[in-house]
């Protein structure tokens, strides 16, 4: 079974990439790598730093200069910037509703791809977010792209946030969330979109368990073609 090869997971926000790559890479003894994570991290020191988020020269600076480090543990990624653990603060509203802007910039995409690029050099990673299977790994040998409704992906971070006591509106994360899916999709540089070789999976009426089991048993058949 060849297992030098790297799985890309692409779809909208709140479709269950993050959770579902996680514990895929563990099932897969893969590397597990938050493309989102690295946008975020950057969005959340924009903030920090009372930088413009429609500003790509001083953003592109303020990248240049970041000092990030995803650390992986047992149970997750951790975030950490110059020192500091920001893994809870990078979920923060605030981040989530910003990171879209911030993420649209070309020369932004350009150093994140090359940095993604350089991480998955060598096989056996599990990477998701917004155009992996597309623009990052396009020659990936599994690709999948997980949807579900608004509704559902609205719960789920309802839930999410909940969950943390942060205070949370359902009717107004659905607005959101649908204004992050446009802004996705509509940017120019690598826009949201699934790859024309990515199996799609619509993961509204599906356990987290039932994501990752289905995934795995794809992946393996494909390790096992790859021999």
């Amino acid at each position: 079974m060849n297992s030098n090869i790297n799985v890309a997971i692409d779809g909208p926000a709140g479709a269950g990439k993050s959770t579902v790559a996680k514990l895929l890479a563990a099932k897969l003894s893969f590397v597990y790598i938050d493309t989102g994570a690295m946008y975020r991290a950057l969005t959340w020191k924009a903030k920090e730093d009372n930088v413009d988020y429609h500003d790509e020269v001083s953003l592109t600076k303020l990248l240049e200069k970041m000092d990030l480090e995803l650390k992986y543990e047992q149970g997750g990624v951790k975030i950490i910037l110059g020192g500091k653990d920001i893994t809870e603060a990078v979920r923060s509203p605030e981040v989530t509703n910003n990171v879209s802007y911030v993420a649209r910039h070309a020369r932004i995409r350009d150093y994140m791809v090359m940095k993604q690029q350089e991480l998955a050099a060598k096989g056996k990673t599990v990477m998701d977010g917004r155009d992996i299977g597309t623009a990052v790994l396009p020659e990936a040998a599994v690709k999948f792209f997980l949807t579900a409704s608004v509704q559902e992906r609205a719960e789920r971070r309802y839930l999410e946030q909940t969950e943390k006591g942060i205070e949370s509106d359902i009717e107004l994360l659905k607005e959101e969330i649908s204004k992050r899916d446009r802004l996705d999709t509509e940017r120019k540089t690598a826009p949201l979109k699934k790859a024309d070789d990515a199996l799609e999976i619509d993961t509204t009426n599906m356990s987290i368990d039932e994501v990752v089991e289905r995934l795995l048993t794809i992946t393996q058949e494909q390790m096992e073609a790859y021999e």
